[in-house]
């Protein structure tokens, strides 16, 4: 049996969401086995974690300075091969930055970093070092959304005139209106979040989508961000108008403050001969329309559907696929990139992902603190 990629985690511990779905995920096609990390700055609820999910203490290391120290006086074969960062944002960028300098691949959550120039760094630093990085922009992974992307770049749409995608959350709600409570929440904190809450947590996602399915890139925006109170300092709701190309426009909508909504984030793009929808909330179907033909709904599985779709997908038609299988095929992704295997090229979200992302969120900012006028990206 070929030896499994040696994969550590920093953070993630605890009732973490993003912990449990990365360590799922990293076991989903058997490729990878988790050997250690830092997962609590607490050395007691870190050791306390670590047996909890089986990791041998001796590679439990009570910070992220202590595992590069010890996991480089071990032999190559023996050593962590990549390392998911999984911290609040604001640690993204140093830990990243000291993996890269000692040779480590890297999968990071996003947003990559609290600046763009952090990013810009950190992408040339991995060029220098040839790493694989991956940055997690989860929704990626779905087989539908994979469809999708073949579909487009196959022109079967036609060229792309019209994009509308949408991400609706309503967690910070119920949080926003107690001042007491909102200080409790990191996002909400520029120290730790960054610049930005809303469009840095969520509205990242649908530009990272935009840009992933049409294959183009936005050139410019136009931005109206909402804080909702005078001493909040962060974003919690925004509208961003993009242009694409001269001809090929569309809106990104993003809140946290959407009442009640749960994930809803969807994704509609027009071309000149037919139309793709997709729902994440409901991620087994996307819809195909053409003017000739009544609507069309594809679903995982089947043969009809392109190979990288088709190789995204691990059980039958009718068998549900999530979220974590989401994550699992961008670990399945990366884990082709490490054994230098043929892969897709979208078969994981690359740092430069990362850095649009960190140019989206600034040029959002810019835009709305400009009396919302249009910018180039």
């Amino acid at each position: 049996m070929r030896n499994k990629i040696r994969l550590g985690i920093l953070g993630g511990g605890g009732d973490s969401l993003i912990g449990v779905v990365h360590r799922i995920a990293s076991n989903m096609f058997d490729r990878f086995q988790l050997v250690g990390g830092c997962f609590n700055p607490n050395p007691k609820e870190n050791n306390a974690f670590a047996k909890h999910i089986g990791v041998p203490l001796n590679r439990t290391y009570d910070s992220f300075d202590i595992l590069i120290e010890e996991e480089l006086k071990l032999p190559v074969e023996q050593r962590m091969e990549v390392i998911s960062v999984l911290t609040p944002n604001f640690l993204h960028f140093p830990m990243a930055k000291k993996l890269l300098e000692n040779d480590f691949n890297v999968i990071c959550e996003k947003p990559l970093t609290t600046t763009y120039i952090e990013a810009l760094e950190l992408e040339a630093l991995q060029k220098e070092k040839q790493t694989v990085f991956a940055v997690t922009y989860t929704y990626t992974g779905y087989p539908m959304v994979r469809q999708m992307k073949d579909m487009i770049r196959r022109g079967v749409l036609g060229p792309v005139q019209k994009v509308d995608l949408q991400y609706y959350q309503g967690w910070i709600n119920p949080i926003i209106h107690d001042l007491e409570e909102r200080a409790k929440v990191w996002r909400l904190d520029p120290k730790k979040g960054g610049a930005s809450c809303c469009i840095g947590d969520i509205g990242t996602h649908a530009f990272d989508m935009l840009e992933y399915v049409t294959g183009m890139e936005v050139k410019q925006l136009l931005a109206d961000l909402n804080t909702l109170y005078g001493n909040n300092p962060l974003d919690v709701d925004g509208t961003v108008l993009v242009r694409m190309s001269e001809y090929c426009k569309g809106v990104i909508r993003a809140s946290q403050i959407a009442t009640a909504e749960e994930n809803n984030f969807s994704v509609q793009i027009y071309g000149s001969k037919g139309s793709l929808k997709w729902e994440q909330e409901n991620p087994n179907r996307l819809i195909y329309l053409t003017e000739d033909k009544p609507m069309q709904v594809l679903k995982p599985g089947h043969g009809y559907l392109s190979e990288f779709a088709k190789e995204s997908s691990k059980i039958p038609p009718g068998h549900p696929e999530g979220f974590f299988d989401s994550m699992g095929n961008i670990y399945n992704g990366v884990a082709k990139a490490l054994r230098n295997e043929k892969h897709d090229e979208g078969a994981y979200p690359t740092i430069h992902a990362g850095v649009r992302g960190m140019l989206f969120i600034e040029k959002v900012l810019e835009s709305h603190s400009k009396d919302n006028t249009w910018v180039n990206l």
